[in-house]
C-alpha cells in the first residue's frame, strides 16, 4: 500500500488565531474503504507521450495500494475529448480527478465536473483558471506553477539576492525575454533600486562583443540577460574574452541544449529544478522496478495520486468533503510538501536560483 504522510493544516476558528498550526499525522496503515480517483490525460494522439508519462506516474503510486481503484480517461488534449473524459469519469463516480495537461481539455471539463461537484488536481499553468475561480465556481486546484510565475520568481528572487550589487538588465526583444526583464526592472524599483544599464539586443549574433563591451563600461558586476540559452553563452564567453568579470543570469530559457557556443561555468537560471530531485529514493526505486524514467510528467503524475488518495482518505474519515481537504491541508509528495492557497494556486512557488557547473544547473542555497 503506498506509505502515504499528510501534513494537516488546521486552521484555528477563532479570530484571536492568527497563524495556522501543522501537525504531522501517522501513516495509514490499513484499509478502510474504497477511493475511486480519476486520471484524465492525452493518451492518444500527438500529445500522448506526455499523457503516458502521466500515467505511468501515477499508476506507480497506485501500485499495491488495493483500496484504490483508477479510472482513466483519454482526453485527447482538445475541447472535445476533455469534456467527453469529465463526462466518462462523472459516470463512473469518481471522488477527484487528477491530469488533464492541455488548457482546452481542462477548459472543457470544468464545467461538467464542477456540476458532478468533483475537484479536479492539474498542472496546467494558464492563469485563468484560478484567476477566475470566484466567478467560475470550478473546483480546479493547480499542481505545478502558474504561467506569469517565472517572471515572477525572476523579480523577487534578483530583486533580493542582487540589492547590493550594481547590476543591469537586457533583452532580446522578444515577448518571453522582455516580460522577464521588465517585471524584474519593474519590482527592482519598488525596492528602490535602480540597474546601472539596460538595453535591447539584436538576438542570435555571432558575438555580442559590443553588448558586452558596453556593460563593462556603465560598471555592471551582474546582468539579468532576458533571452536564450545560445545568446547568453556568446554573452557569457565574449566577457572571458575581454577579461570582463560578470555574473550572468538568465530564465528557464537556460534549460535548452548546448549551441554552437557552450554554456560557460557560473551562469545562474531562475527556474524549477528537475522532478526526480524531490523524489525520494523509493519513489525514484519503484519507478526503476516498472522501468519507467523519472522524466516529464511522471513525478508529478506519482505526486499527484498520492495528494489525491491522501485527500480521499481524509474526506472519508472526517465526512467532508474532499474540496474542503485540498483547502485546507498540505501533502507530503514525491514533489515535497503540496499545500494550495485560497485560488487554488500552489502556496509556495516551487522556482529557485541555480548554477551552472559545466554539466547541470545546480541550486544555490
Amino acid at each position: 500500500m503506498v506509505q502515504l504522510r499528510i501534513l494537516i493544516l488546521l486552521r484555528m476558528r477563532f479570530a484571536i488565531a492568527a497563524l495556522p498550526v501543522l501537525v504531522l499525522v501517522g501513516l495509514v496503515p490499513a484499509r478502510a474503504q474504497d477511493f475511486t480517483i480519476g486520471l484524465a490525460a492525452p493518451l492518444s494522439g500527438d500529445f500522448a507521450e506526455l499523457g503516458t508519462q502521466w500515467a505511468e506516474g501515477a499508476r506507480t503510486a497506485a501500485q499495491g495500494d488495493e483500496a484504490v481503484q483508477l479510472v482513466e480517461a483519454d482526453d485527447q488534449c482538445t475541447p472535445e475529448g476533455g469534456a467527453e473524459a469529465a463526462r466518462q469519469l462523472v459516470e463512473a463516480g469518481v471522488e477527484i480527478v487528477i491530469g488533464f495537461l492541455c488548457t482546452t481539455a481542462v477548459e472543457a471539463a470544468m464545467p461538467i465536473l464542477k456540476e458532478a461537484k468533483i475537484p479536479v488536481v492539474t498542472p496546467v499553468r494558464t492563469g485563468g483558471l484560478t484567476d477566475h475561480k470566484e466567478r467560475t465556481g470550478w473546483p480546479v486546484y493547480r499542481l505545478g506553477p502558474r504561467d506569469d510565475a517565472e517572471r515572477e520568481a525572476v523579480a523577487t528572487i534578483l530583486t533580493r539576492r542582487w540589492r547590493d550589487e550594481l547590476f543591469a538588465i537586457v533583452d532580446d526583444g522578444t515577448i518571453y525575454g522582455r516580460e522577464l526583464a521588465e517585471n524584474f526592472r519593474a519590482e527592482a524599483e519598488l525596492a528602490g533600486l535602480q540597474p546601472v544599464f539596460i538595453d535591447t539586443f539584436r538576438p542570435q549574433m555571432d558575438n555580442q562583443i559590443g553588448l558586452v563591451g558596453r556593460l563593462r563600461r556603465a560598471g555592471a558586476t551582474h546582468v539579468f540577460v532576458g533571452g536564450d540559452r545560445a545568446d547568453i553563452a556568446i554573452m557569457a564567453r565574449d566577457a572571458v574574452n575581454l577579461d570582463y568579470d560578470v555574473v550572468l543570469a538568465g530564465g528557464e530559457a537556460l534549460r535548452a541544449e548546448d549551441g554552437e557556443v557552450p554554456l560557460t561555468e557560473g551562469v545562474l537560471m531562475v527556474g524549477l529544478p528537475r522532478w526526480e530531485v524531490f523524489a525520494s529514493p523509493e519513489v525514484l526505486e519503484a519507478l526503476r522496478e516498472a522501468g519507467i524514467e523519472p522524466e516529464g510528467y511522471v513525478i508529478p503524475g506519482h505526486a499527484a495520486l498520492e495528494l489525491a488518495t491522501g485527500a480521499a482518505r481524509v474526506a472519508a474519515a472526517d465526512e467532508v468533503p474532499v474540496m474542503e481537504v485540498l483547502e485546507n491541508f498540505a501533502f507530503d509528495t514525491a514533489l515535497g510538501v503540496v499545500r494550495f492557497n485560497e485560488k487554488g494556486d500552489l502556496a509556495r512557488s516551487p522556482y529557485g536560483l541555480f548554477r551552472y557547473d559545466g554539466e547541470r544547473f545546480v541550486e544555490v542555497e
